[in-house]
C-alpha cells in the first residue's frame, strides 16, 4: 500500500493552525461565559445581629480600618419611611437595598430620600471613617481613626454623591444590620455571582440585652411595633415580646448556618459571642479580620486596647455612642442591675437562645450575684465553625 509522506513542516504548520483555531474558539467562548466565573473583586462583609448586643461596637472595629466601607443600618431609611408594615414583610426591601449598598450603587435610597441630599441625610453617616476622610471628606485621612462628633462638624455638607464615590475605591464593603430575623431571606444575596459575601453573626447573652434596652426604651419603641406588627404603633416591650422575637431569631440563624447547611454557606458564616470578644478583643478581633480577609494594624490594636479598657460601663446618654468603657464590666452589668424577677422571666422567653449559644441559665439570685460564677460557658471547638453537627444541651 502506497504511503503518503507529509513533510513535518507542513505537520507543525498545520498543529500550529489547530491550536490557534482551538485558542480563538476558546477566546470566544470564554467571552460569552456567565460572569459568574469571576470572583468580584470587593470583599462584602454583613454583620448580622440585634439591637443591644454590642454590634455598633464590631461595626467600629471594621468602619476604622483603612481598607473598609462601612454603613451602620442603612436599612434604617427603609423601616422609617415603611413603619407600618412588619419585619418579615419588609424583609425583601431591606435585602435590596443592602444588595445595592453592598454593589456601591446609592440610587437605592432615592426611594427613602427623593430631597436634594447631603452626607448628614444618610442614618449615622459620621460613625463611617470612609464617609469622614477621602474622598468622601477632606479633613481626615484613610489611616486616621475618625470621632463621630469631628466628623459631623467638619464633613456634613459634603454633596451624597460622595457616598457612591467613596464606596467605589475600597477593597471591603461592610454594613451592618440588626434588621434580618431570617438566614434563608439573605440567600439570594449568598448565591449573587456579583457579590462576595460573608455573614458575621453577633451574638449576646439574651439577659444582657435587656439590661442595655431598657437604657433606650423610647428610641427603640418604633422599631419593637413593626418586629410586632402593630401597624404603625409603638411598642415598649415590657413583657420582653420583642426580646422573644430576637430570641427565636438567633435560634434560626444559627441552626440554619450550623445544622446541614447550604454547601454555599461553607466558610462564609462566622458566629461571635460579645462576651468572648470584650475578654479576648485581640484575639477574637484577629479572627474576624483573617475570615473578613483583612489585617490588623499597629495603629488599630492601639485604639482597641483604648476603647476596651475605659473606666466604668459608661454613661446613659452615651447608649448609642462608641465610647472607652471597661468593656468586662459592661458585659456583666446586667448581674448587678436587673431583678432576679426580671431575669426569670427573660429566661422563660429566651431558654432555648441561651442554652444553644453557650450561656449558663441561674436558679436563684444568689447564683446571679456570684461573679465568680461564669455563666458564658467555654466556647467548644466546633460550636461556632461550619460544620455540621448535633449540639447536645
Amino acid at each position: 500500500m502506497a504511503r503518503i509522506r507529509i513533510p513535518s513542516t507542513i505537520v507543525v504548520l498545520l498543529v500550529t493552525v489547530q491550536t490557534g483555531f482551538l485558542l480563538f474558539m476558546y477566546a470566544r467562548y470564554s467571552s460569552f461565559m456567565p460572569q459568574s466565573e469571576e470572583k468580584p473583586s470587593q470583599v462584602h462583609i454583613l454583620i448580622l445581629s440585634s439591637w443591644r448586643s454590642g454590634s455598633s461596637f464590631v461595626g467600629q472595629l471594621f468602619s476604622q480600618h483603612p481598607s473598609v466601607f462601612y454603613l451602620m443600618e442603612p436599612a434604617w431609611h427603609v423601616w422609617v419611611t415603611m413603619y407600618q408594615n412588619s419585619a418579615r414583610v419588609l424583609h425583601m426591601a431591606v435585602r435590596d437595598l443592602v444588595r445595592s449598598v453592598f454593589l456601591c450603587d446609592m440610587s437605592v435610597f432615592d426611594a427613602y430620600m427623593p430631597w436634594k441630599r447631603n452626607l448628614s441625610d444618610l442614618f449615622q453617616w459620621a460613625v463611617s471613617r470612609a464617609l469622614c476622610s477621602a474622598p468622601a471628606c477632606d479633613s481626615f485621612q484613610r489611616t486616621d481613626i475618625t470621632n463621630e462628633m469631628a466628623c459631623k462638624t467638619l464633613c456634613g455638607r459634603y454633596p451624597f454623591s460622595k457616598v457612591e464615590e467613596a464606596c467605589k475605591t475600597y477593597s471591603h464593603v461592610v454594613i451592618k444590620e440588626v434588621r434580618f430575623f431570617d438566614l434563608k431571606v439573605l440567600y439570594p444575596l449568598l448565591n449573587d455571582p456579583s457579590l462576595n459575601l460573608k455573614i458575621i453573626h453577633l451574638v449576646r447573652d439574651p439577659r444582657a440585652v435587656v439590661k442595655s434596652r431598657e437604657q433606650s426604651v423610647k428610641a427603640l419603641a418604633r422599631d419593637n411595633g413593626i418586629v410586632l406588627s402593630t401597624n404603625g404603633t409603638k411598642v415598649e416591650d415590657s413583657k420582653y415580646k420583642v426580646m422573644q422575637e430576637i430570641c427565636r431569631s438567633h435560634v434560626q440563624i444559627y441552626e440554619t448556618a450550623t445544622l446541614k447547611p447550604p454547601n454555599f454557606l461553607k466558610d462564609r458564616y462566622l458566629m461571635i459571642r460579645f462576651e468572648d470578644l470584650v475578654r479576648d478583643p485581640l484575639s477574637e478581633i484577629s479572627e474576624m479580620y483573617k475570615f473578613a480577609d483583612l489585617s490588623l494594624t499597629p495603629m488599630l490594636k492601639s485604639w482597641i486596647y483604648n476603647i476596651t479598657h475605659g473606666q466604668g460601663p459608661g454613661k446613659k446618654k452615651e447608649a448609642f455612642k462608641i465610647t472607652s468603657r471597661d468593656a468586662v464590666s459592661v458585659s456583666q452589668a446586667w448581674r448587678n442591675v436587673l431583678s432576679f424577677q426580671k431575669i426569670k422571666k427573660i429566661q422563660e422567653v429566651c431558654k432555648g437562645a441561651i442554652n444553644m449559644l453557650g450561656y449558663q441559665l441561674v436558679d436563684s439570685e444568689k447564683e446571679q450575684r456570684d461573679l465568680s460564677l461564669d455563666l458564658v460557658l467555654p466556647r467548644r471547638q466546633n460550636q461556632f465553625s461550619w460544620s455540621s453537627f448535633n449540639p447536645k444541651y
